[in-house]
């Protein structure tokens, strides 16, 4: 018995020093100013500050069933052009609403940081549009209506270069299209040998050039009269993508850093608040096992914040809302253990039976409480807005910390703190704050 109570005992200090060691991680991660260890809290657009910008797709030309990968494609086009422009952490997401053909989708564009609402727009309006048409039947191609689209956009543009060859005086630019594209070309030139195939970028006329043989290597040939920075200027655009999905803007917002940064006092003040509540209660009622579930909840603590360094997690407001409620789903498996605890405890069991019987009949409890929630949260999380999702991610990974250290964190503090003999002091403290309790310790 002293034996695995030493144990116990060196597995407490362990954890308490592991606890500390995270805090200051914690601490020094949110000050360090440059360096490995320099890990700010990622803050999302309420917070921080910067423009939202909801767009609208019309996804009206597109299958049904491609709807969803044309929406991805959207999404990666639009991230990989704002990120060209240095925005910090932008988050750009795709929506939808409703189910089938009437499904509306919606792509959601937040970029903190960026408050200047006509700079956000440009990063968007900005993203090229490129198209690949041939001449109509019938027509000449001497104007450019004459030309139809063929479904070979800057979708399936994979990649573009600047090249120089002996047969062109200036630089011209090479086109590698992905696989489906490949097909879509080969076969666009294999039924238009001899005719011309126009390269448009946002409407403008970049070069006819006359189709001499099928093509099915996906690649294709843009010369003109470029000049080497204008080269360099076109890859550049159409390395960023030309946008996959016709979209346009339905709602604009700003946000500034001062309504920000009081979003956030406030967050922090309430957290604190309900925190200082919750631990004089439990100290109150529970006496020194309330102790033990205060110095387990200040690990869950250092747990999370860590978490959402390591991560990372974007905290949003209805994100650290989500966090405060964990805070309460902690607390509420101690107690199911302390009620336990009472329990075995009045039964005359010594405290290390009781503390191992008690774990061991609250568990079932925990674990269902938990698990409900659990999947309340992953429910919010997948069809929730980006809002509801910050949400549900912080309540969902405290829900999983929340029963480490409930399990964990509190059963080996308690069996640490364990005697052998009964005595007033220990019937004090481990007895409820408003009920007396004859138990053999």
């Amino acid at each position: 018995m002293a034996g695995v109570m030493f144990k116990t005992r060196l597995t407490a200090i362990l954890l308490l020093f592991l606890a500390l060691g995270l805090g200051y991680f914690v601490y020094y991660s949110e000050t360090a100013s440059t360096g490995y260890f320099n890990l700010p809290f990622k803050l999302g657009l309420d917070l921080s500050g910067g423009s939202h910008l909801v767009y609208e797709a019309d996804t009206t030309a597109i299958a049904t069933g491609e709807v969803d990968e044309a929406m991805s494609s959207l999404r990666e086009v639009i991230e990989r052009r704002i990120n060209v422009f240095g925005v910090s952490e932008p988050l750009i997401q795709a929506e939808q609403a409703g189910f089938g053909a009437s499904a509306s989708h919606r792509l959601i564009v937040e970029l903190p940081g960026v408050t200047n609402l006509n700079e956000a727009l440009n990063l968007i309006a900005e993203t090229p549009n490129l198209e690949f048409k041939t001449l109509a039947p019938g027509a000449t191609g001497e104007v450019l209506t004459d030309f139809v689209d063929t479904g070979l956009t800057g979708r399936y543009l994979e990649r573009a270069s600047v090249q120089f060859t002996q047969t062109n005086l200036g630089p011209s630019i090479s086109l590698n299209f992905n696989p489906e594209g490949s097909r879509l070309f080969a076969e666009l030139t294999e039924s238009n040998i001899g005719q011309p195939v126009a390269i448009f970028l946002d409407g403008i006329l970049l070069s006819a050039p006359i189709v001499q043989e099928k093509i099915g290597n996906g690649q294709a040939e843009i010369t003109g009269q470029f000049s080497v920075e204008e080269a360099k200027t076109l890859v550049r655009n159409l390395n960023l993508g030309a946008l996959p999905v016709p979209i346009h803007l339905i709602s604009s917002q700003t946000i500034g850093a001062t309504l920000g940064a009081d979003a956030l006092a406030k967050g922090v003040y309430a957290g604190l608040l309900g925190l200082a509540v919750v631990a004089s209660l439990m100290i109150l009622w529970y006496r020194l096992p309330g102790l033990v579930a205060v110095v387990s909840l200040g690990v869950y603590i250092i747990l999370m914040l860590a978490l959402f360094k390591l991560i990372p997690v974007t905290l949003t407001a209805a994100g650290i809302a989500g966090f405060i409620l964990s805070i309460g789903i902690a607390i509420d498996a101690n107690v199911l253990i302390f009620e336990r605890l009472r329990e075995e405890l009045r039964e005359g069991k010594s405290l290390y039976e009781a503390t191992i019987d008690g774990f061991a009949r609250a568990w079932l409890s925990i674990r269902d409480s938990n698990l409900s929630s659990l999947i309340s949260a992953i429910i919010l999380f997948w069809f929730g807005t980006s809002m509801i999702k910050g949400f549900a991610l912080t309540m969902a990974l405290g829900i999983v910390i929340s029963m480490f250290t409930a399990i964990t964190v509190t059963r080996t503090f308690l069996l640490a703190i364990g005697v052998k003999h009964k005595t007033k002091l220990t019937s004090f403290l481990f007895s409820s704050g408003f009920y007396k309790l004859k138990a053999k310790i």
